[in-house]
């Protein structure tokens, strides 16, 4: 009897409906491509019969039917990792224009989210960790709906925790605001070290609710 099949997050691979084929996710950080990017992407796509391509909600672009003994070719072609479907761990970092183009944004979301990016990626959590940047109160990339989100105003960051966007929508609380970007990563650095620490198995609404948000607070901002 052949063995059932079951998502890979150890090759960032989720079984599909049909409980045959895969979907990947290639890591592009930031979701910031290039044309040269986007024709390998292509290139590979063709090669390898991809059933569909599509952007994600997290600015991500999937490979979705994927065979798979093709999984581990596609990736050495891309050149790229796994980035999602990557298991209990932080995942790649969201984040809008800000202020590199949009006239609305206050802070520069592009070059704060692939530091944080860069710091973060992959660090093993209790539970999968979304992060997200929005350059201003707009919000587009839903920072207030993030395990953690940072907005931009005009004196700094603001630093909001415990949001889902999942079936029990939740709006992330403030925890600091006016914060520079040095600021946000430790008091981010602090977070996720407290959370890991922890040991409590809940996505970072639910440890925050487990434990308090005032005695949470407190750990964070002593």
């Amino acid at each position: 009897m052949e063995k059932k099949k079951e998502n890979m997050p150890e090759k960032g691979a989720a079984v599909q409906r049909d409980m045959d084929t895969y979907a990947i996710i290639p890591y592009i950080p930031g979701g910031l491509l290039d044309p040269t990017t986007l024709h390998k992407l292509a290139d590979v796509a063709e090669k390898y019969k991809v059933k569909i391509i599509k952007m994600n909600s997290e600015h991500r672009i999937g490979f979705y039917g994927i065979n798979e003994k093709d999984i581990d070719d596609i990736f050495k072609d891309l050149e790229m990792e796994p980035g999602g479907f990557i298991g209990k761990c932080v995942r790649g970092v969201k984040f809008c224009t800000g202020n590199t183009s949009c006239k609305k944004g206050y802070q520069n979301t592009v070059q704060m989210g692939l530091k944080i990016d860069d710091k973060f990626h992959r660090k093993e959590t209790p539970k999968k960790v979304k992060i997200s940047l929005s350059g201003c109160t707009s919000s587009c990339a839903e920072s207030h709906v993030r395990d953690i989100g940072l907005i931009g105003t005009p004196r700094g960051w603001k630093l909001l925790v415990g949001g889902t966007c999942g079936l029990q929508t939740k709006k992330g609380r403030l925890l600091a605001e006016n914060l520079s970007d040095n600021q946000a990563i430790n008091y981010i650095e602090k977070i996720l070290d407290y959370y890991t620490e922890s040991g409590i198995e809940k996505r970072m609404g639910g440890f925050i609710d487990q434990v308090g948000f005032e005695i949470f607070s407190q750990n964070i901002l002593k």
